[in-house]
């Protein structure tokens, strides 16, 4: 598979996004849930997100990151080069999502996630979100402490703009390797992000890139100039649309959600997907 870089890791260009096998309420079953994440792997992904949030509710807190590192122990293959990103700072009250950026949290948080996953250090925490009540400063020198104490080898940080990615840079220094922003045919409103991103030299991972768990199933009908891109190459609108992704510059790694094998080996099938200029024009102007 095409590769691309996140700091000084080398990752596959498609990633996988880990979330639908905990938070959709219709989620797959746990033999089904590693079997998404095996597939994965035997497609050359080579890049998981994750995050501690990533449950039901409340009660499962957690879950996501423990499914993620059973999956990969289970694997028969060789998980070395494989990078697992993780987040903190969302927290859960039921099914609530709220948020807590203090520095003192992210410590707990990231030492939690460290359990979870097995590890001695977490190969990418990320910022989950901006806190209205937490200056973003304090934040990031909470995000640097980890890095410092070796509890994180890169950081990156999520839902951010060009602004705070600057305040990032400033304080995390060179450990800060991407941000996560949302960005899809139907949400180009990071745009300006990914190009700070690529001119800095950062990974810019688009969340959601099919629109969002909710919105991924109508793709075919909210996006008809890349229906019609897909129809003229015979492959799936979801190919196309990471496809597109990746030709937006080097920087960009999409992160497409999967509860099912086929879908995730769809995605990793868009790495070796080449449009045309063409074709791209069409899609840009969409």
């Amino acid at each position: 598979m095409q590769q691309r870089r996140i700091g000084d890791r080398t990752v596959s260009a498609i990633g996988l996004g880990a979330m639908p096998l905990s938070t959709k309420t219709d989620r797959p079953g746990r033999e089904d849930a590693v079997a998404t994440v095996h597939a994965a792997l035997d497609a050359g992904v080579t890049l998981i997100d994750t995050a501690d949030a990533y449950a039901v509710d409340e009660s499962e807190f957690g879950h996501n990151e423990e499914l993620v590192a059973a999956a990969l122990a289970s694997y028969g293959g060789d998980t070395s080069s494989v990078l697992v990103a993780t987040k903190g700072g969302h927290t859960r009250r039921g099914t609530d999502w709220e948020l807590d950026g203090t520095p003192a949290y992210l410590r707990r948080a990231c030492e939690d996630s460290l359990r979870r996953l097995g590890v001695d250090a977490i190969g990418l925490y990320q910022f989950h979100r901006p806190d209205p009540e937490t200056p973003w400063e304090e934040s990031m020198g909470g995000l640097r402490q980890l890095v410092d104490d070796g509890l994180v080898r890169m950081a990156g940080i999520s839902n951010a703009d060009v602004a705070q990615i600057d305040v990032a840079r400033s304080i995390v220094g060179p450990a800060l390797a991407s941000v996560q922003n949302r960005f899809s045919p139907g949400w180009r409103f990071s745009a300006d992000e990914l190009a700070h991103c690529a001119a800095h030299g950062l990974a810019f991972i688009p969340w959601s890139p099919f629109g969002g768990v909710s919105a991924a199933g109508s793709l075919e009908s909210t996006a008809p100039a890349f229906t019609a891109v897909a129809e003229e190459l015979d492959v799936s609108v979801y190919r196309v649309t990471l496809a597109w992704h990746l030709a937006q510059s080097e920087v960009v790694v999409p992160i497409p959600g999967a509860s099912r094998p086929a879908s995730i080996q769809d995605s990793a099938a868009a790495a070796d997907l080449q449009l045309t200029p063409e074709q791209l024009a069409r899609l840009s102007g969409a």
